[in-house]
Order: structure tokens, then C-alpha cells, then sequence
């Protein structure tokens, strides 16, 4: 009996150191941003931004390795400094915002490659479409601002391919090629703020 009872008394310990070394981080998005790059008639290129989001990360280690992350973006918020652009974009041709409103991400797993470099593996979905993507990140560390709040900072870098999502829309160049590249950049500059 006795060791039934130390062997509760340490699992419970153990559960709650467990809990402890769990943090919470959310997005603070006026310290962040998330942009694509398309190809514009083969010669160009044109940057997008949403410009509202949110996402949260749960962190069980110091360095963030294993950590699960969850991303959403408001379709409607797209902005490319060109309303007629970004009009067509929310349109069915795109991302039929009227439909699917959202954009997600969740993690499947973000490890540590070497240094400050991390894989990030996660399902992206748009418009209902699920597809597994990687990211390169790069974790710029982290640190207390002058109010006690404790930040970090990452770079992320990926590429989609926008056809896969039912983003199909495209027209032909009278020299050859097409209007908009396939194949979308991603680049995310995010600062997640500890939640206390």
C-alpha cells in the first residue's frame, strides 16, 4: 500500500511539473507580419499582406523544439495596395473569401535542424483544402521588454503551390507564359508575447 501511495504522490508530481515547464505564447501582431510574393507576367513581382490574424504556440521546452502551433488568417483581410486586385482575389477565381472566410495552419511538428534553424511540418488549409506544408524558420530568440512582458521572435520562409488549394485562375501572355505564377512565397516575420 505504501508503495502504491508513493508511486500516486510521484506521478503527481510529475504531473505538475509537467504543467509548469508548459507555456502559452500568442501572436502580437502589431510586432508581425505575414506576406506571399507571386510572379507577375513572368517579369515581376507582387507582395500581398493579411493583415489580420491570429495564433497561438504551446512550448513545453526553453529552445520551443516540439512545440504545437496553430495559425488562422482572415481571408477578407488580404491587401495587396490595389483594391480591384484584391477584390478579384476574395472572388471565387481565389479564395471565394464569401465562402471560406478562413485560412488556417496546425503544426504536426517544429524541430530544430541546427543553431536557430528549425522544420517546420504542419496542414494548411484554404478554401476547405487540406495540404501538409514545410517551413524553414529561423528563431531569433528571446527576450523581456522594458514592461516585463517576455517576446520571441522568428523568421519563416515556404513556398505553395496555389493550384493545389483551388486557387486556379490564371491567363495567358501574348509572348509566352502566364499572368501569376503557380507557385506562391511565403515569408512570416512573427513576435509571440508569453501569456502570464
Amino acid at each position: 500500500m505504501k508503495n502504491v501511495q508513493t508511486t500516486m504522490a510521484a506521478a503527481a508530481i510529475l504531473t505538475v511539473a509537467g504543467a509548469q515547464a508548459q507555456s502559452n505564447w500568442t501572436i502580437d501582431a502589431s510586432h508581425s507580419k505575414v506576406q506571399f510574393t507571386v510572379t507577375h507576367l513572368m517579369i515581376s513581382e507582387v507582395t500581398g499582406k493579411f493583415k489580420v490574424y491570429e495564433g497561438k504556440v504551446v512550448a513545453t521546452k526553453d529552445d520551443f523544439s516540439d512545440s504545437q502551433i496553430e495559425f488562422s488568417a482572415d481571408v477578407n483581410s488580404i491587401n495587396t495596395d490595389d483594391e480591384g486586385r484584391d477584390k478579384h482575389l476574395k472572388s471565387d477565381d481565389f479564395f471565394n473569401a464569401e465562402k471560406y472566410p478562413k485560412m488556417t495552419f496546425k503544426s504536426k511538428s517544429f524541430k530544430k535542424v541546427s543553431g536557430k534553424n528549425y522544420k517546420l511540418i504542419g496542414d494548411l488549409t484554404i478554401r476547405d483544402i487540406t495540404k501538409s506544408v514545410e517551413f524553414d524558420v529561423v528563431y531569433n530568440g528571446s527576450i523581456k521588454d522594458p514592461w516585463g512582458n517576455t517576446k520571441a521572435g522568428f523568421k519563416l520562409i515556404g513556398v505553395i503551390n496555389r493550384i493545389d488549394y483551388g486557387l486556379k485562375w490564371n491567363a495567358a501572355v501574348e509572348a509566352g507564359g502566364v499572368v501569376v505564377s503557380e507557385k506562391v512565397n511565403i515569408t512570416c516575420d512573427i513576435e509571440l508575447g508569453k501569456q502570464k
